[in-house]
C-alpha cells in the first residue's frame, strides 16, 4: 500500500524515547513494511541495505527487539497488519462498487444499441457508429502502467530513480528502462550502476556518450620544429627517404663527423 494513516499523538506517545536515529529507523521501517505488505527479513544487514541505513545495523536491531515481533517468516508488526487488513476490505468494497456500475452502464448501452438495431431505418448507421463511439468513451478508459523493478535492480535504487523522475515529471515506461539498459551495454555497465549514476548526477535518463572519454586529437599535436639541426643532417634524412645514393658532399660530411673534426 502507498498511503496509510499516520496519529502524530499516538506515535509520539510511543516513541518519545526514541533517539533521532532510532526515530528514523523506525519511520523507515515502517515505511517498507506498508510498501511491502509482507514481513521484515531476518537478516539485520539485509535491512539495513533496504533502508538504506547500512553503518546502523545496530540501532536497527534495537528498533526490531522493541516494535516488532520476530517470527520464521520474518519480523511483523500487529499494529501496522491491522492497516493493511483495513485497507485491503476498503479496495475490495471500491472494486466491488465500481464493477457494479460499470456493469449498469454496460448493460444500458446494450440496450441503446438493440434500440438502434430495431429501427432499421437510413439513419442506422450513424445511431449505431454513434451509440459505439460514446461506449467507448465511456467504458474503456486506459491506466498508467506501472512498470515494476527490473530484474539485478535493487529494491533501494529502484525507489530512488522513480523519486527522480517524479520530480522531473517523467513518467516510467519499459520503453525508456529498455533504452537506458541499451546505453549501458554499451560501456559495459549493468542497468542498476547506470540508474545509480542518474540518481548521483540528477539525470533523468542516461546515454553512453556522456561518460565516455574524451578522444585526444593526434592531429593537433605539434611536431618538432627542424631548427637548430645539422642542415647535412636534414639533407641526409630528405634523400633517405627519396631512396637514392647521398651525394659525395654528403659522405664526405658523414666521415669528418665520424672523426669528431667537424
Amino acid at each position: 500500500m502507498h498511503y496509510y494513516q499516520f496519529n502524530i499523538g499516538d506515535y509520539k506517545s510511543h516513541t518519545d524515547h526514541l533517539s533521532e536515529m532510532e526515530d528514523l529507523t523506525y519511520r523507515r521501517l515502517l515505511d517498507w513494511y506498508y510498501l511491502h505488505e509482507k514481513p521484515i527479513p531476518l537478516d539485520v544487514e539485509e535491512i539495513a541495505k533496504l533502508i538504506r541505513m547500512r553503518s546502523h545495523s545496530d540501532c536497527i536491531a534495537d528498533v526490531l527487539r522493541h516494535f516488532f515481533k520476530c517470527t520464521d517468516d520474518g519480523w511483523i508488526h500487529h499494529r501496522a497488519d491491522k492497516e493493511i487488513a483495513k485497507a485491503g476490505e476498503k479496495s475490495t468494497k471500491a472494486s466491488a462498487s465500481a464493477k457494479a456500475r460499470w456493469n449498469k452502464k454496460h448493460n444500458k448501452n446494450k440496450e441503446l444499441d438493440n434500440d438502434a438495431n430495431a429501427l432499421r431505418t437510413q439513419s442506422e448507421g450513424n445511431a449505431t457508429h454513434n451509440t459505439e463511439h460514446i461506449t467507448q468513451d465511456t467504458i474503456h478508459k486506459k491506466k498508467a502502467t506501472v512498470v515494476a523493478a527490473p530484474e539485478g535492480v535493487s529494491d533501494s535504487v529502484w525507489q530512488d530513480f522513480k523519486s527522480l523522475r517524479k520530480a522531473k515529471k517523467a513518467p516510467i515506461t519499459q520503453r525508456a528502462i529498455d533504452a537506458i539498459a541499451l546505453e549501458a551495454k554499451e560501456v559495459g555497465w549493468s542497468l542498476e550502476k547506470a540508474l545509480v549514476e542518474c540518481v548521483v548526477r540528477g539525470w533523468q535518463s542516461f546515454k553512453a556518450d556522456w561518460i565516455k572519454p574524451k578522444v585526444v586529437d593526434i592531429a593537433k599535436q605539434t611536431v618538432p620544429s627542424r631548427q637548430g639541426r645539422d642542415p647535412v643532417l636534414l639533407k641526409i634524412e630528405e634523400e633517405s627517404k627519396q631512396a637514392v645514393p647521398p651525394s659525395l658532399e654528403v659522405l664526405e660530411r658523414m666521415a669528418k663527423i665520424r672523426k669528431g673534426v667537424a
